[in-house]
């Protein structure tokens, strides 16, 4: 999440009751639990329903924004609300769940690279230890705005009574800071995250008892285990486990490589575990930009011009199996960023027409980041010319198709095979609606032949262009035929991936009583294929990530090695 899309935006919960409970509109859509979309609405002016309804007839339950303290205080000691009172009312008036970012602090407040006062007690009895009717110190201006702020926005908090709203309606996800691993947002230290972290959960409690504390999503943009020095530092706090060492959960972020949404996961989870703990872990930003469709560079034909971005279609199939794998590992929340492409990671303003390149000049910015479900509308503020505005893209389908399939109801007892380096197979069972899924795809160049054994007397085989009845062999084997990956110019793989994004994911949904005994067996169709991807002349194949089983040293700073970064 670049501060410029969030700042220059123009513009799932289940069928049941959202939990901030019913609003008097009339509500047709499945808003699910566990998918979100970022910046569905902003702060700098009103969302109309047709934005909304763009997230909602895709399933989307939960909201992604930041609440930038440097605007609510832009004069120290004086809050102004008007545009998050309209922002938050907004969003729970169409039955979204929000998790708010609180990030930005102001110019006055600056000390160096971090916040002036952070370090100051928090109460005004000279301690960081809460109690009934504490005060707090005026001079820790960090814990003063976290206070202000939860007790406006929690349910029956001071706008819900202003407003008279239903029991429960309020903000209850509030996440510290936004990737605090990377410097564009954090460049203070780990230990100041720390005091920001635990100053941010202390507070808020001492507000609200139920709201809930998300360490900042994590982009790991380097081998840089940020999680576990700050849980090491808090390892030496007396007071850590009785404040449920500050957090409630932990978010992580990822871009244009799927597999890495399960090894992220993974590696907070196995990084927690060090420490004894667990905790939820949401993927609250996942996507990649499309290079094939304007704003972004559609003319490139050299591979650096492509790199770390992927095409419509490959960008629907990243949907699709990053969150099958971070569901699989465990995650509980994924969000896809972002609704509309808005400014991308590009500055307030910037617009061009589609061309093949020919305005590119030197110094200007000629191509964007289409990071969006849907293409920006004429009327936005950057990207306004596409030939078909506020039209949505095939990962839109895609998003919808896993909104619709594992939505809503319990999954279960997943597991993620990689059946000989050819194909993937990922299921879960669905015991509320005795199902069980199966997504797969190939992981290679060619197309392969998957014979699964799923059972059952017939199956739904789902595509993002439909459904169809499928039937099996007499011993239960159902024959799916996988289309073979194409190069999407993502170096940075496991040495067995030849690209990041695999091919076209299918989705069977079979009975889960259903028993088959065979084995899943995987033919290449097209043997004489190239095994990998080739890269573009003169680069070298860095080093592989880690595998999937990471063992994370939990007081380890492992040299940093910088990569590109695609989102964030």
């Amino acid at each position: 999440m670049k501060r410029a899309v969030f700042t220059l935006l123009t513009l799932l919960l289940t069928s049941l009751a959202p939990l901030h409970a019913q609003t008097s509109t009339p509500q047709p859509y499945t808003r699910s639990p566990r998918l979100g979309i970022t910046q569905i609405s902003i702060a700098e002016e009103p969302t109309s329903d047709e934005r909304y309804a763009s997230a909602l007839e895709l399933g989307a339950g939960w909201n992604r924004w930041p609440l930038y303290w440097d605007r609510v205080e832009a004069e120290s000691g004086s809050y102004t609300w008007d545009a998050y009172d309209r922002l938050v009312a907004g969003d729970l008036k169409q039955g979204l769940h929000i998790n708010a970012i609180l990030l930005g602090r102001p110019a006055f407040y600056a000390d160096g690279t971090s916040i002036a006062g952070l370090d100051e007690p928090i109460f005004a009895d000279g301690t960081d230890t809460p109690g009934d009717d504490k005060s707090l110190n005026p001079d820790n201006f960090w814990a003063n705005f976290v206070y202000a702020t939860i007790s406006r926005y929690m349910p029956d908090g001071e706008l819900a009574q202003e407003n008279d709203w239903p029991l429960g309606w309020g903000i209850s996800v509030w996440e510290i800071w936004n990737e605090p691993d990377y410097a564009p947002f954090w460049s203070a230290s780990v230990t100041d995250y720390a005091r920001l972290l635990k100053v941010a959960y202390l507070v808020a409690k001492q507000a609200d008892p139920h709201t809930q504390i998300m360490f900042g999503g994590l982009l790991y943009p380097t081998q840089d285990n940020w999680l576990a020095r700050v849980l090491a530092i808090y390892q030496d706090d007396p007071f850590a486990d009785d404040h449920n060492w500050y957090m409630d959960m932990v978010a992580v972020h990822n871009y244009s490589y799927p597999w890495r949404s399960a090894w992220l996961t993974l590696y907070v989870q196995q990084t927690l575990s060090a420490y004894d703990l667990e905790r939820p872990v949401w993927l609250n930003e996942s996507g990649a930009p499309v290079w094939d469709d304007y704003p972004g560079p559609t003319w490139a034909a050299e591979l650096p011009d492509r790199q770390l971005r992927a095409t419509n279609q490959q960008l629907a199939y990243f949907f699709i199996q990053s969150t099958a794998y971070a569901w699989a590992q465990g995650a509980d929340k994924v969000f896809y960023h972002q609704l509309y492409d808005d400014c991308g990671n590009q500055p307030a303003g910037t617009d061009f027409p589609p061309s093949d390149g020919e305005i590119c000049k030197p110094g200007d910015i000629c191509f964007g980041d289409a990071f969006g479900l849907y293409r920006n509308q004429s009327s936005a503020l950057c990207f306004a010319q596409h030939p078909e505005p506020g039209t949505a893209r095939p990962v839109a389908d895609a998003f919808r198709l896993m909104a619709d399939l594992f939505g809503t109801g319990t999954l279960e007892n997943p597991t993620t095979a990689e059946i000989n380096e050819l194909a993937v197979v990922i299921s879960f069972e669905k015991p509320d609606e005795n199902q069980r899924l199966y997504v797969v795809w190939s992981r290679v160049l060619s197309d392969v032949r998957l014979k699964l054994p799923a059972g059952g007397e017939s199956a739904i085989l789902h595509t993002l262009d439909g459904a169809e009845t499928i039937t099996p062999d007499a011993k239960g084997i159902y024959t799916l035929e996988l289309s073979g990956a194409e190069c999407d110019y993502f170096p940075f793989t496991r040495p067995q991936d030849v690209s990041g994004i695999g091919g076209e994911p299918l989705i069977l949904v079979a009975p889960l009583d259903a028993s088959a005994d065979a084995q899943v067996i995987v033919e290449r169709l097209e043997p004489n294929l190239p095994r990998r991807c080739s890269f573009y002349p003169g680069m070298a194949q860095p080093p592989a990530p880690p595998t999937l089983t990471p063992q994370p040293t939990a007081t380890a700073t492992p040299e940093a090695t910088e990569t590109p970064v695609p989102g964030g």
